[in-house]
C-alpha cells in the first residue's frame, strides 16, 4: 500500500471531516496536490517574505501580466475576466465567486467551452478562478490566488439554456460520488464525463486536474489500458465530487511564479490510488484548531494589490451631447 508521511496522512483524514472547505485548503496548502509530496520548485526569493494581505484596490491591477507566488498565497497583475457567457460555458454563483485569471488561462477555458460543445456536451458551469488581483479568496480557498486555478462543475446531465441572474446565483450542481466516497453515483455519472475530463487535460498549459478519488477510480475502470496516458494529469483529492479543479503551469517569463514539481510517471491507476480508499477505513483523528491571524501574501504583492487601476479614457471623458 502506498504511504505518505504521517503529517500529510493526518491532514488528509482531517479533510474527510471538513469536505467542503478543509479539503480545498489542504489541496493547495500541501504542494503534493494529490499523490505527490514534492515542494514547489520555482524561485522563492519573491515569495519567502510575506505581509498581511492588504485590502485590494477595485478592479484588476494594470499590466503587464505579473504573477507572484502560488500555488498557495500570491497575486496577479494584468488579469482578465472570463465572460459570463461564451460558446459552451456560463459562469455561476457570481455573488460567491470570482472569474479573473491569467489571459492564457481565460483563453484556455474559452477553448474548453468550445471543445465541449463540439463534443456534444451541454454548456459548462464555471466557478472560481481568482480575484481581480488574486490574493486570498473567500470561503476557505488557499489556492486560486494567482489566476492559474479554475473550478469547473461536472454537471452535464441536461441541455442548457442561458440562466437568469437568479438561477446563476442559486446554482448548486450535484456531486458525482456516492455518500460512502468509494465509487461514483450512477444516477449522475455519464459517459460524457470521460470526454469532459479528457478535454480538460488536453488544454494548453494544464499541469493537473483534481477530482475526487472515486472519479479517478471510475476513469481507470472505463478508459482502456492502452489509452490512459492523459490519466496521469487526473489526480485524486478529497471533496471535488461536484467539480474539477484545473491547475495551469506558470507561464513563460514569470520568474516569481511558483510551480509544482512534475507529476510522477504512470497513469495513477495503481496502488497509489488504492491508498485513498484505504484511508477511509481508518478512524479520523481529532481536528486541530486552524491557524489564527490575518491572511498573508508575498511581500511583492503589496504593490500589486494597492496600485490604482487604469480607467479607460472613454470612462473618464466628459459626456458629449447627442448629435442633432
Amino acid at each position: 500500500m502506498a504511504r505518505l508521511p504521517g503529517t500529510i496522512g493526518r491532514s488528509l483524514l482531517l479533510a474527510r471531516l471538513f469536505p467542503a472547505g478543509m479539503a480545498i485548503l489542504l489541496a493547495t496548502a500541501l504542494p503534493a496536490l494529490a499523490q505527490s509530496t514534492a515542494k514547489p520548485t520555482a524561485t522563492r526569493a519573491a515569495t519567502s517574505a510575506t505581509v498581511v494581505a492588504p485590502i485590494p484596490a477595485p478592479g484588476p491591477a494594470p499590466g503587464p501580466v505579473r504573477i507572484v507566488g502560488g500555488p498557495g498565497p500570491g497575486c496577479i497583475a494584468g488579469a482578465q475576466r472570463l465572460p459570463d457567457a461564451a460558446p459552451g460555458l456560463q459562469t455561476v454563483r457570481p455573488g460567491r465567486s470570482s472569474f479573473w485569471g491569467h489571459p492564457d488561462v481565460v483563453a484556455a477555458l474559452l477553448l474548453l467551452g468550445q471543445r465541449a460543445r463540439a463534443a456534444g456536451l451541454p454548456d459548462l458551469y464555471m466557478n472560481d478562478i481568482s480575484n481581480p488581483r488574486g490574493g486570498p479568496m473567500p470561503g476557505g480557498h488557499a489556492s486560486h490566488q494567482v489566476g492559474l486555478d479554475a473550478d469547473v462543475y461536472l454537471d452535464i446531465a441536461i441541455p442548457r439554456v442561458v440562466l437568469t441572474a437568479d438561477q446563476r446565483e442559486r446554482m448548486e450542481p450535484p456531486g458525482l460520488v456516492r455518500p460512502d466516497q468509494r465509487g461514483v453515483d450512477p444516477r449522475h455519472w455519464r459517459p460524457g464525463h470521460v470526454t469532459l475530463l479528457r478535454l480538460a487535460t488536453e488544454l494548453p498549459g494544464v499541469d493537473r486536474v483534481l477530482v475526487n478519488a472515486a472519479i479517478k477510480k471510475q476513469l481507470c475502470t472505463e478508459v482502456p489500458a492502452g489509452q490512459r496516458a492523459w490519466l496521469q494529469r487526473i489526480r485524486p483529492w478529497y471533496a471535488h465530487a461536484a467539480h474539477m479543479h484545473i491547475r495551469f503551469r506558470c507561464p513563460a517569463g514569470q520568474p516569481e511564479c511558483a510551480d509544482l514539481r512534475p507529476l510522477p510517471p504512470g497513469d495513477g491507476c495503481d496502488a497509489s490510488l488504492q491508498w485513498w480508499f484505504d484511508r477511509l477505513d481508518q478512524p479520523p483523528p481529532k481536528p486541530t484548531p486552524r491557524p489564527q491571524g490575518e491572511p498573508r501574501v508575498p511581500a511583492a504583492c503589496a504593490a500589486i494589490m494597492t496600485m490604482p487601476a487604469v480607467i479607460p479614457a472613454a470612462m473618464t471623458a466628459p459626456a458629449r451631447p447627442p448629435p442633432r
